[in-house]
């Protein structure tokens, strides 16, 4: 498969500066394209490095259309984090006033952590946990 990482998603969103915030002080992604901000109508955060120079990316784009749950195409997006960091961001993310549920997979073995961005999308921490299994 020629597939190989997530290289970048992109949201309409309507507020960019606050989901802006959102992303890099609660998520915790690192501002990629600052210095080409000029225009403010996007914003690219880098969630980890990929392959041959392009990071994997979350981009927000301004639009002027009205976003809502009902009118997005996306269910949820997921970031990998380590099972050793799982109650350490659950705990970070209610700290910052995010209501954070909680569910396993044991099909898979992951440990997750959903909670919605400032404009309703769904985001999920998922972790790899070997003792999540089937009862």
């Amino acid at each position: 498969m020629a597939v190989r990482l997530l290289g970048e998603l992109a949201l309409r969103v309507n507020d960019l500066p606050k989901m802006k915030a959102f992303y890099r002080d609660v998520v915790g992604l690192e501002v990629f394209n600052e210095e080409f901000e000029e225009s403010q109508t996007f914003v690219f955060l880098k969630i980890a490095d990929a392959v041959e120079g392009h990071p994997q990316i979350l981009g927000l784009f301004d639009r002027s259309v009205e976003v809502s749950q009902s009118a997005t195409t996306i269910d949820h997006f997921a970031f990998l984090i380590d099972l050793a960091d799982h109650e350490a961001e659950k705990t970070r993310l209610e700290a910052h006033g995010v209501s954070v549920a909680t569910r396993e997979f044991p099909r898979f073995q992951w440990r997750s952590l959903f909670f919605f961005d400032p404009e309703g999308n769904t985001v999920e921490f998922v972790a790899y946990d070997p003792s999540v299994s089937s009862p």
